[in-house]
């Protein structure tokens, strides 16, 4: 029985952490797609967990709050999409340049705002995006097997969560079965091919990055409104950096993607929930290796279990229109 439970905890934790890394996954998915690399998820996460919090805080409504994340994130990936795009500058350099303004500028204004040391205030409930209640959740939850898992498992959780899950199919179906989605893979492949049909390359790449600005803007407000209560420094904890893991480990397809995040999620919440408690046939862990542990198999399963991943062929290349 003792296992069964720890067994539902940990699947329960793993929904729970996996959702902001398939959202970012999702986002760097539409860029990267289009051939702007981005590794600026981090700082797109942090600074809307940062709006995402202090709007909710100051105004009490998470939908407000919502709303200011996915605007400062889509105006940092705008700035990703001018220095890359219309200035052809380096795309590693720029998406490390807003971590670097997004770590420093969301503690800055945390502490002239709110004096509580980068933080911001705690955040209310009805600021928050509380568990909702599925349709029939209750009238199904004494049926074998069935109901536990809808009513106790699926039912239950908040709005962002149903959200991020559903974007899989619809990403999906935006990159396969829309026009749209052609010409994005396509710009990613061949942009000169794309530029002779006689469609704009960079307006489809900018359309990209404001499409990855808009999902990092979503995962930083699931992190402060919804899985958490407020904005902490750093919250994002190297996310961003796994979320671009788990795009490889799926090879850039999203539903491939969803997995990759639901199995770093299980990582993550595996080594959360046996720190400190011995392991069969090994014994006590020290914390420091389990909280290491997510991360170093995020390097063994990138190095020796995906066999090669290609990224799209104009990926991290500037495109020079030919005269």
């Amino acid at each position: 029985m003792d296992f069964l439970i720890a067994t539902a905890q940990v699947l329960d934790a793993t929904v729970r952490l996996s959702v902001p890394l398939l959202l970012a996954c999702l986002a760097g998915l539409y860029s990267e797609r289009a051939g702007i690399f981005d590794i600026g998820l981090e700082g797109k996460m942090l600074a809307g967990a940062f709006a995402a919090a202090a709007t909710a805080a100051y105004t009490g409504s998470a939908y407000i709050g919502l709303l200011a994340a996915v605007l400062v994130s889509v105006a940092l990936g705008l700035v990703h999409g001018f220095a890359s795009i219309t200035h052809r500058g380096n795309q590693i350099v720029s998406g490390m340049a807003i971590n670097f303004i997004a770590a420093g500028t969301t503690v800055m204004l945390g502490q002239a705002w709110f004096k509580q040391g980068g933080r911001t205030p705690p955040i209310a409930d009805a600021a928050r995006f509380n568990a909702i209640d599925l349709p029939f959740a209750e009238a199904l939850r004494d049926i074998p097997v069935i109901g536990p898992f809808y009513s106790g498992f699926i039912s239950g959780r908040p709005l962002l969560v149903y959200v991020a899950f559903l974007l899989v199919p619809f990403t999906w179906w935006v990159l396969y079965r829309t026009r749209f989605g052609l010409r994005l893979r396509a710009v990613g492949e061949n942009p000169a091919a794309v530029d002779t049909a006689g469609i704009s390359v960079p307006w489809l790449r900018y359309r990209a990055v404001i499409c990855c600005g808009l999902l990092c803007g979503i995962a930083g407000a699931y992190l402060s409104t919804a899985d958490g209560a407020g904005f902490g420094r750093d919250m994002t904890a190297g996310k961003g950096y796994i979320a671009l893991a788990a795009l490889i480990f799926a090879k850039w397809r999203p539903v491939q993607a969803m997995f990759a995040c639901l199995l770093f999620g299980f990582l993550d919440a595996f080594a959360i929930r046996n720190q400190g408690h011995p392991l069969p046939l090994i014994g006590e862990v020290p914390v420091q290796l389990m909280q290491a542990l997510p991360y170093i198999l995020t390097i063994v399963l990138l190095a020796g279990f995906i066999g090669k991943a290609i990224p799209p062929k104009a990926g991290g290349v500037a495109y020079v229109k030919e005269r």
